[in-house]
C-alpha cells in the first residue's frame, strides 16, 4: 500500500482518484482549494511554505496532481493566475518530488498539440494554440526540468464521468443541451475530433501504475486515452439516443470555428507506449463511451 496525495480532489478527475486510491486500500489525502469539504483537506498550492509543511507532514510515496485551471475561456481572460496554477505550481511540486523523494504525475492535456498531424507520440513536438495549452505546455517543462525530480506527465483528452454538476465536464454539459426540449437551437461543433476518456478508467490506470514493479521503467511522459473519435454534435447523438429524445434543436456546425478561443482540430493521443508498459497489469482498460453512459444514466433514472 502506498501514501498518496490527490491535488484538485474535489474536481471530476481529482474525485475520482482520490476514491480509486482509497478503495484499493492506500492512505489517501485528498487537497482541495474553493471546494474543500470534511474530508478533503483546504490547501492553496500557490503557498509554497504552507504546501511543503503540509506535504513533509504526510510524507506521500505518490502525488497526483490534477489542481488546473482546465477551461481555455478562463484561462485567456487570466492569463497571471492560470500561470501561477499551470506552471508556477508544477514547478514547486517537482522541486519538493526531488526534495521528500515522492514520485510526482503531473495531468496535462491533448491541448499541448496544434491537431495539425495526429496521432502524437509523447515525444511528438508540441505546438499549443491556444493560452491553456501553452501553460500546460510550459508546466511538462516545469516539471521535467527539475533534475533528481520523480515526475511522470501523464497526458489526457477531454473528460467526462461523474460530475457533481454537467458543467463540470465539456462533454456532461452535453446532456443539458440533449434535455432541453424548450424549442431553443444549439449549434454544435462537428469539426474537432475529441475522444472523451472516463475519469473512473484514467483513476483505475493511476493506481495500477502505482503498483508496478520496480522492474518497469515508467517513461517521463505517458499518454492515456480512449480509442473512439466523436466531434461534440456526435456525442449530442449518442445522449439523444440513450435519452430517447428528439434532437432536431441541435444543429450540427462543420466549420472551423471563426472567434472564440483557438482549438485544435485533432489531438489523437498515441498510447502503444502505455499499452506496453502496462502489458500483465490491466493494459489501458478503457470503457466504451455509450456504454458507460447508458449503464451510468439507467442508474441515476
Amino acid at each position: 500500500m502506498v501514501r498518496v496525495i490527490v491535488t484538485g480532489a474535489s474536481g471530476v478527475l481529482g474525485s475520482a482518484v482520490y476514491a480509486a486510491f482509497k478503495a484499493a486500500g492506500n492512505t489517501v489525502l485528498g487537497l482541495a482549494h474553493s471546494r474543500s469539504t470534511d474530508e478533503l483537506k483546504k490547501l492553496d498550492l500557490t503557498d509554497p511554505a504552507a504546501t511543503e509543511n503540509l506535504f513533509s507532514e504526510f510524507k506521500p510515496d505518490w502525488v497526483i496532481h490534477c489542481a488546473a485551471e482546465r477551461r481555455p475561456d478562463v484561462a485567456e481572460k487570466d492569463p497571471e493566475a492560470t500561470r501561477k496554477i499551470n506552471v508556477s505550481v508544477p514547478d514547486s511540486l517537482a522541486q519538493l518530488s526531488k526534495k521528500l523523494k515522492f514520485k510526482l504525475v503531473y495531468i496535462s492535456t491533448d491541448y499541448v498539440f496544434d491537431g495539425t498531424s495526429p496521432p502524437y507520440t509523447p515525444s511528438s513536438p508540441t505546438n499549443p494554440l491556444n493560452l491553456y495549452g501553452q501553460t500546460k505546455r510550459d508546466g511538462e517543462l516545469a516539471v521535467l526540468g527539475v533534475s533528481g525530480s520523480h515526475s511522470i506527465v501523464l497526458r489526457v483528452p477531454v473528460l467526462y464521468g461523474p460530475a457533481p454538476k454537467n458543467s463540470d465536464s465539456a462533454v456532461n454539459i452535453l446532456l443539458d443541451v440533449v434535455s432541453d426540449q424548450s424549442g431553443k437551437q444549439y449549434k454544435m461543433d462537428h469539426y474537432a475530433t475529441r475522444y472523451p476518456t472516463n475519469v473512473v478508467d484514467i483513476a483505475d490506470f493511476l493506481v495500477r501504475l502505482s503498483g508496478l514493479p520496480s522492474s518497469r521503467v515508467i517513461p517521463p511522459i505517458l499518454h492515456y486515452s480512449a480509442g473512439e473519435p466523436f466531434t461534440k454534435y456526435e456525442m449530442c447523438l449518442i445522449f439523444a439516443r440513450i435519452l430517447g429524445l428528439p434532437h432536431g434543436h441541435i444543429i450540427a456546425d462543420a466549420e472551423p470555428p471563426k472567434d472564440g478561443t483557438p482549438r485544435p482540430r485533432d489531438c489523437q493521443l498515441y498510447t502503444h507506449e502505455t499499452e506496453d508498459l502496462m502489458e500483465g497489469y490491466g493494459g489501458l482498460g478503457w470503457t466504451p463511451f455509450e456504454e458507460w453512459w447508458t449503464e451510468y444514466l439507467k442508474k441515476k433514472q
